[in-house]
């Protein structure tokens, strides 16, 4: 299961992360979001509310639960129906915790050091945050250029006009929160999601060719 969740991640490139802490709304972008196409999305617990707005979204998309940095976060999240958990960092406690509840973990670096070892601790998708302050899309390509092998996903302040540009840097996925949503109606928020997703098929076939 590990491997479906995060081959569909790097399969629609694009990556929603919901950071709000108002659970109801919350719930009206997931809706917006999937409606424009995404299959996996990010709810950041931003307080306890949030987790019913992740049962709630779980019945019609795959949701990770983010901003995890204790067990008991990861069990209320995955008890909410969240089938993976992100963290802003990289902590051996929280591999442990993956393994434990069996549901796959997507650990928070920011150095190529620490990028490393998370992919050492066989981490099967490894965020960059935050990447504008780390240097961008020019960071991200030194960081692979040294290990290619890295399976990194860009996260933190990125626009979705930025998607493509990281993509082509190296970055198996992109995460993109508020750009995706502050300031929009729902209707706004599925038809950016269904511009940025034909942008990526167009980007993928023409690297076919």
């Amino acid at each position: 299961m590990v491997e479906n969740y995060i081959h569909t991640i790097a399969e629609d490139i694009v990556y929603p992360i919901i950071r709000c802490d108002d659970a109801e709304r919350t719930v009206e972008i997931a809706k917006a979001l999937v409606e424009g196409g995404i299959r996996v999305l990010e709810i950041n617990v931003e307080n306890a509310t949030i987790y019913g707005a992740i049962a709630e979204v779980s019945k019609f998309a795959t949701v990770c639960a983010g901003g995890i940095i204790t067990s008991t976060q990861a069990e209320y999240a995955f008890k909410s129906g969240a089938k993976l958990y992100a963290s802003p960092i990289f902590q051996m406690n929280l591999v442990k915790i993956s393994k434990n509840l069996r549901i796959p973990f997507i650990a928070g670096t920011s150095t190529a050091n620490e990028a490393y070892y998370a992919w050492k601790s066989r981490i099967p998708l490894i965020k960059i945050f935050p990447a504008d302050a780390m240097g961008g899309i020019e960071y991200i390509e030194n960081i692979l250029r040294q290990m290619p092998f890295l399976n990194l996903m860009p996260t933190g302040s990125i626009k979705l006009s930025q998607v493509i540009p990281y993509v082509k840097a190296g970055a198996k996925a992109v995460g993109v929160g508020r750009d995706f949503y502050l300031g929009f109606t729902p209707k706004e928020i599925t038809k950016r999601t269904k511009e940025i997703m034909d942008e990526v098929k167009d980007y993928k076939e023409w690297t076919k060719r």
